[in-house]
């Protein structure tokens, strides 16, 4: 039996082929070339905020480290959070940004009405994330496809409705006064002092998100090469197979929820403390929706490109401020052109690139039956 492909899994063959020579020569790489290059891009992500960056980086007049730790760092910590979700486990969560809220209401009101320190908040607000990706995830992950996507957007509005309706947390005014982490020390390095965390320096709070993500990347990959990921990569190729060969479906699916959940509460946290107030039009669905275009964008279950693609989604909006009136445009414009002549992202990993190209969809379930970039019909054939 010959499976046969239609059609070519979208354009773009030149950067695809650069990409998978750079994946042939890095999985042959020795430890100590690849710990080499791990620091050396912990370097140049710290070294991001300098003025010579941002001097063309930045648009005319702009704050290039606080565009880092505003939005940049954020987008990415929140995108790899998503991507246990999305590329990893194969579910579609529309509803991302209501962990991301329960991490900032967290801190606005155990650090404003307790008096709770911001490493004591975090803690307890990644707990609660978790447990709000357990509480979501208990009762609706039986369903699959559109039918979870529709339930997590309910989710993620019912937690923004309820924030807006409480006095408790002073309703559509928010929180204000909430407590910026600690300042460790007065350790200076070419003239910053990136353990001080106060009003007119972001980078303090851009290096706190640089060490989130650093962790974050560091549990998620021991995570995809033991027993849970590989659970995931069955679930979201096959999810009745992988229930037929004896996985776990429902209690690694919650799992992909709780951690996920837990990441993005984390952000909350350090986006409530940098801002120092909170309202419930931070946690708007839009957000959900850039962070899952993120994820899609960047290439959904290969963590560099969705690291990639959630840079760019947060960089070049603030990049064409130049042209105010027509900014979103370009940015709309650019983002339809990336998906029509790369619909597997900016750097997809090969396995969901070939998923793409046989017509699952990328997304679990959802888009099983719609063919491969490049097919007018079936994504492939099968002929004996």
């Amino acid at each position: 039996m010959n499976l046969k492909k239609n059609g070519k899994s979208g354009s773009g063959g030149g950067v695809g082929t650069a990409l998978d020579t750079v994946r042939d020569r890095w999985a042959v790489a020795p430890r100590p070339a690849r710990w080499g290059v791990y620091v050396l891009l912990i370097i140049g992500a710290l070294l991001l905020p300098s003025e010579a960056i941002g001097s063309f980086m930045a648009p005319s007049g702009a704050d290039w480290a606080s565009m880092l730790s505003d939005q940049i760092g954020i987008y990415v910590l929140l995108a790899l959070g998503l991507n246990v979700v999305v590329g990893m486990a194969g579910l579609l969560d529309l509803g991302y940004v209501a962990f991301y809220a329960v991490g900032g209401y967290t801190i606005g009101i155990f650090g404003t009405k307790y008096g709770w320190s911001f490493w004591e908040v975090l803690v307890l607000a990644i707990l609660l994330s978790a447990l709000s990706g357990v509480v979501l995830g208990g009762p609706t992950l039986r369903l699959r496809g559109d039918y979870l996507a529709i339930v997590t957007l309910g989710f993620g509005e019912i937690v923004k409705k309820t924030v807006n309706n409480s006095d408790y947390v002073n309703g559509p005014r928010g929180i204000q006064g909430i407590p910026r982490p600690p300042s460790l020390s007065e350790f200076e390095i070419f003239g910053v002092q990136p353990l001080k965390y106060g009003f007119l320096d972001s980078r303090p709070y851009y290096y706190l998100l640089v060490f989130f993500i650093v962790v974050t990347i560091i549990f998620v990959k021991r995570l995809e090469h033991s027993r849970v990921g590989r659970s995931w990569a069955a679930i979201r190729e096959d999810e009745d197979a992988a229930e037929l060969m004896g996985v776990p479906t429902f209690r690694f699916k919650l799992a992909a929820f709780a951690i996920g959940a837990a990441i993005g509460g984390s952000g909350g946290v350090v986006f409530a403390a940098k801002q120092t107030s909170i309202n419930p039009e931070n946690f708007v669905f839009l957000v959900s929706a850039l962070i899952l275009a993120s994820v899609v964008l960047g290439g959904s279950g290969n963590m560099p490109g969705v690291i990639l693609g959630a840079f760019v989604l947060a960089w070049l909006p603030e990049r064409l401020r130049l042209s105010e009136d027509y900014r979103m445009l370009l940015f709309g414009a650019a983002l339809v052109a990336m998906m029509a002549f790369r619909p597997e992202g900016l750097w997809p990993s090969r396995q969901r690139k070939a998923e793409l190209a046989e017509g699952t969809g990328g997304m679990g379930s959802m888009g099983a039956e719609v063919a491969g970039p490049g097919s007018s019909g079936p994504a492939t054939e099968v002929s004996k």
